[in-house]
């Protein structure tokens, strides 16, 4: 979202702008599918399509043509090693393909839908070609759709306007960390406590909602699916357990749980005594987090963000 507000900001100052985008990619490219990066007629600069020498040889081309009076659309195949037209200068193997395309300020509406789309959660596809960029309300399968018959001929799609959800249950210090973390990496944010009053969760800015909730109600509150990453993080043994009991035979991309080696395993001889079956537990993170030694409460949410990114790119 981040990206679009920044592209809609350079053309409401009336700047002309190349919309760089990586569509398809293969082997160890640094630039992977749906990298976009930005670049306006002064010089600015936002994103990134895989970095190193080959982006900055695309940026002073670039550059150089939005001094032009016309800006065309064109495509360029990125070949990481060895020798050739295509080849990136780069030596970490693999090849990408970049496309580019001129954004002028008759395009600000276009932008101003995307936003839109993505503020609203509202599922759509925004398809790329050598005639331009278009929106519309047809899905796609996939995240991704490339065809490449030639370099006058392809089309990139891209579904928008949907977000992976994180719901953390529990508003305190770790649950504030998470929250901030998470925001930058373009999750939604969902927050629930049971407890009025607490000064971490009214100072938390960064989660999208924030919930005062009966713990007991907890599924009302959180959508199955292969979207939805749930962290539970209260402030009681008691109601972690509760919240985790009543998720445990539901759909979700992840569950964790914050806590100790010891408080964990009494949990489980709890839940396994009142009926839940070890294949069940074996689901939940816990403890939460890949093992760095975390100690603080932004240290902890580092761990949790990568067990999370690994979880959610091995589905991919």
């Amino acid at each position: 979202m981040d990206f679009w507000q920044q592209l809609l900001t350079q053309l409401q100052q009336n700047k002309k702008v190349y919309l760089l985008t990586v569509i398809e990619n293969f082997g160890s490219s640094p630039g992977r599918k749906g990298f976009k990066m930005l670049v306006a007629d002064d010089g600015f600069i936002f994103g990134s399509v895989g970095g190193g020498v080959m982006e900055f040889t695309l940026v002073e081309e670039v550059k150089d043509l939005l001094q032009k009076e016309n800006q065309p659309v064109f495509f360029r195949k990125q070949i990481h090693q060895g020798n050739g037209k295509d080849k990136s200068g780069m030596i970490c193997s693999g090849e990408q393909t970049v496309v580019f395309h001129p954004i002028q300020t008759s395009n600000i509406q276009l932008v101003k839908n995307i936003l839109n789309c993505i503020n609203n959660n509202e599922p759509q596809t925004l398809s790329f070609t050598p005639n331009g960029i278009q929106l519309s309300k047809n899905t796609i399968a996939d995240k991704y759709e490339t065809q490449i018959e030639s370099e006058k001929e392809w089309t990139f799609k891209e579904h928008i306007g949907f977000k992976e959800t994180l719901y953390i249950v529990g508003g305190g210090h770790v649950g504030l960390a998470v929250s901030k973390l998470f925001r930058f990496l373009n999750f939604t944010v969902v927050v629930f406590d049971n407890r009025d009053n607490l000064n971490t969760l009214e100072s938390n800015t960064f989660a999208h909602q924030k919930h005062v909730i009966d713990y007991t109600k907890i599924t009302d509150f959180i959508k199955k699916g292969n979207d939805s990453y749930v962290v539970i993080m209260t402030n009681k043994y008691t109601d972690d357990k509760l919240v985790l009991s009543q998720l445990l035979r539901n759909k979700y991309a992840y569950v964790g749980v914050l806590g100790s080696k010891a408080k964990l395993k009494t949990m489980w001889e709890v839940l396994l005594k009142e009926g839940f079956k070890q294949k069940e537990l074996d689901t939940v993170f816990a403890p939460i987090g890949i093992h760095i030694k975390s100690e603080t409460p932004e240290e902890i949410a580092i761990s949790i963000a990568a067990e999370i990114i690994q979880t959610k790119n091995k589905a991919l």
